[in-house]
């Protein structure tokens, strides 16, 4: 009898140990998938507050005009920065979502004449720039904008920083 009841109580708290891992792990799969369940549905509210989705990111484009610092100021509000444009794809998708605008992006010399930089701080090394650009023609023309003049890929300029332009905000979902 002792030996029968010994054999109950470890079965019983194998059961148990079992059934205690088991809700561990349900627990930790729903913590799991709730988390999946909210980055999954980021973009489709962030589509709903006129965000685009390209690649890994999600793009906003402005209806009003600010300065450069203005524009990036608001990108920051929202989350964002300036778009930082890596590939020609990616030049090809912000050609089509700035409608025939003149828009900022995320790139300035505005620390070293001729050095520029991307709002990440990384150094320029895919360029689209429109022929004879960049060339400070204004005399401090630290900041970019895409859509200048009508080649449907090389077209960005700097311009003065003060200009007043659309701005393309970039957020990556990563």
């Amino acid at each position: 009898m002792c030996i029968l009841q010994a054999a109950l109580n470890i079965a019983l708290r194998l059961y148990l140990t079992d059934l205690n891992n088991q809700t561990k792990e349900t627990h930790q799969l729903q913590n799991e998938t709730d988390k999946l369940q909210r980055r999954l549905s980021e973009p489709e509210k962030t589509k709903q507050q006129d965000w685009t989705f390209f690649n890994t990111s999600m793009y906003f484009i402005s209806t009003g005009e600010k300065s450069w610092s203005e524009s990036r100021q608001d990108c920051r509000k929202r989350g964002a920065d300036l778009v930082t444009v890596n590939s020609r794809e990616e030049q090809d998708f912000i050609e089509k979502f700035r409608r025939d605008q003149r828009a900022w992006i995320g790139l300035t010399d505005s620390e070293t004449e001729g050095a520029w930089k991307w709002v990440d701080g990384s150094a320029l090394t895919t360029k689209f720039w429109e022929h004879e650009e960049p060339n400070s023609n204004a005399g401090n023309e630290d900041c970019v904008i895409t859509g200048y003049k009508s080649d449907p890929v090389n077209n960005w300029a700097d311009f003065p920083c003060n200009d007043r332009f659309v701005w393309i905000c970039e957020k990556s979902i990563n």
